[in-house]
């Protein structure tokens, strides 16, 4: 088996590693590609446009690779742009099915959010070309980048690449599946499979009080909205912000003349696990279609409920009135009384926090995601479609 990646500074590197973690936990043998993004730094731009179209070392590093491996299915988490879609055919030129995880909307939209000033954005959903998306330099601010992920795109789905060249793709949530098929993508070939939490933190107490906010601080995860509900409550709730991006600085100030909002910056992992099963409701403000809130299953982990937007697939994972409590998008004083809500009805609170849990136990741990992922790989080797 050979998972096919591109490293990122987003959450595929680690969902990338723990899947590779899980499977050799149950004994099967993962032989690794990676491309890193440093790379891209030594690469010419023109050279950079060629291959994010097509490939050559990539294909002839996989090429090699699968011949010598003889893997039974490749799973590929990302291929922009270093591997590209070369990937694919290397996979199927060696008789080996091909299953790509959709991470985020990069084979719908340039910039990959569906996200654009300052709201969700379709206008490239279902083109042929994505020529929205050039116009308006949607990848990396840049016409010219922008018109590169365009002709990638387009020409691929002349190719009938997305169609013929992959046998399953993995969406992390029906909201996700449900816009891929809306941007062409065949709905016979995509089947949901959530992220999921390991180790197990264990349930927490929820006794801190507090709100935490963990990811990253940019505008289309709600940041702004986030510390403008904050300006609304007075004081009374203390709020706990973990990450970093460019509206740090934004953060800082709120935290300098707000003796309530306490900025954390990057915390590792198992601090992270501690300050959810310590605090009183997790914060998710995010205002794009997140594929999976990876953070909000974690939450649940630990038995903490989330207040999160109604938008995206964070309100199909966050069930209102049960495991936590929805907001419209953007609203800053309707996220304000939501967590008040949360916080002030004790035994509605209490009874959130079991069924948070629960969720987590029905949805999102590692055992019931191996047994998914296993099915999902014996339906590609079924549906694949190799040459002879």
């Amino acid at each position: 088996m050979v998972h096919n990646y591109y490293q990122q500074a987003g959450g595929e590197d680690r969902v990338f590693l723990e899947e590779t973690d899980l499977l050799e936990a149950n004994g099967h043998e993962v032989v690794r590609y990676c491309l890193h993004n440093e790379q891209v730094a030594t690469v010419s731009p023109a050279t950079l446009a060629k291959g994010t179209l097509w490939s050559a070392p990539a294909y002839r590093d996989l090429e090699d690779l699968l011949r010598r491996e003889r893997p039974h299915l490749a799973h590929f988490h990302n291929t922009f742009p270093l591997i590209s879609p070369a990937g694919y055919y290397a996979a199927r030129a060696a008789g080996v099915p091909v299953v790509q995880t959709l991470h985020n909307y990069r084979l719908l939209c340039p910039n990959a959010l569906f996200y654009r000033d300052g709201g969700p954005c379709e206008d490239c959903l279902g083109r042929a070309v994505t020529w929205p998306g050039m116009v308006h330099g949607c990848y990396r601010g840049s016409r010219a980048a922008s018109a590169v992920v365009t002709a990638m795109l387009t020409a691929h789905r002349a190719a009938r690449t997305w169609a013929k060249a992959v046998d399953l793709y993995v969406a992390l949530t029906e909201f996700a599946r449900r816009k891929f098929v809306e941007g062409g993508l065949p709905a016979e070939k995509i089947e949901v499979k959530p992220n999921f939490v390991r180790p197990d933190p264990g349930v927490g107490t929820g006794k801190g009080g507090f709100a935490l906010f963990v990811g990253r601080l940019s505008p289309e995860k709600g940041v702004g909205t986030l510390l403008e509900a904050w300006d609304r409550f007075g004081e009374g709730v203390p709020l706990k912000v973990v990450g970093d991006g460019p509206l740090t600085g934004r953060v800082l100030s709120v935290a300098d003349r707000r003796p309530d909002v306490e900025y954390l910056g990057r915390k590792p992992a198992e601090e992270v696990r501690a300050l959810m099963k310590e605090a009183g409701v997790l914060v998710f403000p995010s205002e794009w279609y997140e594929t999976f809130g990876r953070v909000a299953a974690e939450a649940f982990a630990a038995g903490t409920p989330v207040v999160a937007s109604d938008i995206g697939a964070v309100a199909e994972m966050v069930d209102d009135g049960r495991t936590g409590l929805l907001f419209r998008p953007g609203d800053a004083g309707h996220l304000a009384s939501q967590v008040k809500r949360v916080l002030n009805r004790p035994e509605e609170y209490a009874r959130m926090r079991r069924e948070a849990r629960t969720e987590f136990e029905a949805k999102y741990t590692a055992e019931r995601n191996y047994g998914m992922l296993m099915k999902l790989y014996e339906s590609a080797s079924m549906r694949a479609e190799v040459p002879a």
